[in-house]
């Protein structure tokens, strides 16, 4: 398996906000900023999409009483916070990025385009997709399997706090086991928790592959990029 040519990464908000779990942990962003540059340095073109869980949880304790639409779009919001903190890292290291936003804010950031996106990457620049896909409803998630078709990634990789893909969520059951490879349709079967069903059968029908790795292991975005076996490979 020889090296990817273009990625996307798929980043949680909670990814940003390390130890403390809420807002932003700038060592945190400046460890995650110094791999991708790293990968970038490799040729790799690098797209991200953010979630916004380290500011506002959709379906967390202070939304519960809110419309579902309201919390969505307080999500959205969050993700551009993120990936405005992202781009600034990135840009201190001299990698020229581009934060393109779902939700229009032009003032704050490109509107996303999908051939201007693909011209960025084509000329070397990381490109942050924000904002989801604009809508309520979709997990950044499913934003994150959308903009890899669109952009036609040759992979999906999500970081996760965990070695890859288990039977159980091993933080509670000791004698969950890791998958090395698994179908999109056995994650539905086994109803595991690697990302939502729509997410899931996006890639599935569209036969994207995917890894989740372990994205708090120094290392492993490069390991992964280069085609070493690393985290479990989903595919169709």
């Amino acid at each position: 398996m020889g090296m990817y040519k273009r990625i996307v990464l798929k980043l949680s908000g909670e990814a940003l906000a390390g130890a403390r779990g809420f807002g932003l942990d700038a060592d945190r962003i400046s460890e995650i900023t110094g791999e991708l540059s790293e990968i970038h340095a490799l040729g790799v073109e690098v797209g991200v999409v953010v979630g916004g869980g380290n500011f506002f949880r959709g379906v967390a304790d202070q939304a519960r009483e809110m419309d579902r639409v309201t919390a969505d779009n307080m999500g959205m919001l969050s993700t551009v916070i993120n990936a405005l903190a992202l781009q600034d890292a990135l840009e201190k290291r001299g990698v020229q990025c581009r934060v393109m936003t779902a939700v229009f804010m032009n003032q704050v950031a490109e509107p996303y385009i999908r051939r201007r996106a693909v011209r960025h990457l084509e000329k070397g620049r990381v490109v942050i997709f924000a904002a989801g896909i604009g809508n309520p409803f979709f997990s950044t998630d499913t934003a994150a399997s959308l903009r890899a078709m669109e952009i036609k990634a040759d992979v999906l990789l999500k970081g996760t706090k965990v070695e890859g893909v288990y039977s159980a969520d091993p933080v509670l059951v000791k004698d969950a086991v890791k998958y090395d490879e698994i179908t999109y349709m056995e994650i539905i079967k086994q109803g595991l928790k690697v990302m939502d069903t729509t997410a899931v059968s996006l890639c599935k029908d569209n036969s994207l592959p995917m890894i989740v790795f372990n994205m708090n292991q120094p290392g492993n975005i490069r390991s992964v990029v280069l085609g070493e076996k690393v985290g479990t490979l989903v595919t169709a």
